[in-house]
C-alpha cells in the first residue's frame, strides 16, 4: 500500500507550499512502473512508483529531466523530488495537461530536436549510469564514439542476450558487426544532448500545442540515435523531419547507420520482451554486414 499522504508532505516541502492530497488517479499506459496523478485540487502532479530497489533510476531520470529543461528547448515535465518509502520508491513531476497538437505542431517539434542537439558536451556518455527502459545504461565518458557505441550499446545488449539464451547466429552476426563497426561510423559525430528514448510514446503535446518529451535515457552521442529511434514503431509526421533537417541536415549515410542505432533498441526489447524481437534483430545484423559487403 502506498503511502500517499508521506509523499503528499514530500511535495508539500519539495515545491514550500502546502499540498493536501485527494485521493490519486491511476494513470495507465507504463510498462515498467505504475503512475498516477495526484492533485490537491489546485496543483497537479504525475507520481511514478516502482520497488525500493529502483530508486537509483529515479534519481537519474530526474538527472536526466533536469539537463533537458536547461536547454530550454524542448519542454519536459519539471521533476520534483524522488525517495524511497519502505518498499516503494517514487518519483513526482509536473503533471502536464495533455492536448491536441495544432497543424505545426510536429514541424515545431523537429526544429526543437535540433536545438537541443545543438547543446553539445565535449564527450560521449554521461556523468552517471541511467536506464533504457528497465535495463541498465552505461554513460562511461569518452572522445571515441565508435568505442562506446561498441562496448556500451551494442555490445552490452548482445552479452546480456547471450545471458538471456539467445546465442548462435544472433551473437555470430553480432560480432562480425562488432567487428566492422568503424566501417559503418565515419562521419565523426559532435557529442549531442540526447533523449535517448525517443518513440512515438515519448513525444506528446501540451494544451497550447506545444511539444513535450516524457521517459529520457540522457547522454551525449550522436544526434542520429535520436533521430533514428523517432523512425522506430511508426515514425513521426513528415513535417518533423522536413522541420529537422532545415534546422540541421542529416550526414550522408544516415539511412544505413539509423538501423544500426535502431538495433540497439530492438535488442533491449528482445531483453526485456522476449524471442518475439529476435528475427528483427538477426535481419537488421544481416542488412547491415549485406551493406558493407
Amino acid at each position: 500500500m502506498t503511502d500517499w499522504t508521506s509523499i503528499a508532505k514530500h511535495i508539500a516541502a519539495a515545491s514550500g507550499e502546502a499540498f493536501a492530497a485527494q485521493p490519486p488517479r491511476t494513470i495507465g499506459g507504463g510498462c515498467i512502473n505504475a503512475a498516477v496523478r495526484l492533485s490537491d485540487g489546485r496543483r497537479s502532479y504525475f507520481v511514478k512508483t516502482n520497488a525500493a530497489s529502483r530508486l537509483e533510476m529515479f534519481e537519474a531520470e530526474l538527472a536526466g529531466l533536469q539537463a533537458l529543461a536547461a536547454t530550454r528547448t524542448l519542454r519536459v515535465p519539471q521533476p520534483l523530488c524522488c525517495a524511497s518509502l519502505g518498499a516503494q520508491a517514487y518519483l513526482v513531476l509536473e503533471y502536464v495537461e495533455p492536448g491536441t497538437p495544432r497543424s505545426t505542431s510536429p514541424a515545431l517539434a523537429g526544429r526543437q530536436l535540433a536545438a537541443l542537439h545543438r547543446c553539445l558536451g565535449q564527450r560521449f556518455g554521461w556523468h552517471r549510469d541511467n536506464t533504457i527502459g528497465a535495463t541498465p545504461q552505461r554513460n562511461p565518458q569518452t572522445g571515441d564514439w565508435v568505442g562506446f557505441w561498441r562496448d556500451n550499446r551494442l555490445g552490452f545488449q548482445l552479452r546480456l542476450a547471450a545471458d538471456n539464451g539467445y546465442r548462435g547466429s544472433l551473437q555470430n552476426g553480432g560480432e562480425r558487426l562488432l567487428d566492422r563497426l568503424p566501417a559503418l561510423l565515419e562521419h565523426e559525430p559532435h557529442p549531442s544532448l540526447l533523449h535517448g528514448d525517443l518513440w512515438g510514446g515519448n513525444l506528446s503535446y501540451d494544451r497550447e500545442g506545444n511539444p513535450v518529451i516524457y521517459d529520457p535515457a540522457v547522454y551525449y552521442g550522436d544526434r542520429e540515435t535520436d533521430l533514428a529511434m523517432t523512425e522506430l514503431f511508426g515514425g513521426f509526421p513528415a513535417d518533423f523531419y522536413a522541420a529537422y533537417r532545415e534546422a540541421w541536415p542529416v550526414d550522408a549515410g544516415y539511412a544505413v547507420r539509423k538501423t544500426l542505432y535502431n538495433l540497439y533498441h530492438i535488442l533491449n526489447h528482445l531483453n526485456l520482451f522476449g524471442g518475439g524481437y529476435l528475427g528483427q534483430a538477426e535481419a537488421m545484423i544481416e542488412r547491415l554486414l549485406a551493406q558493407l559487403g
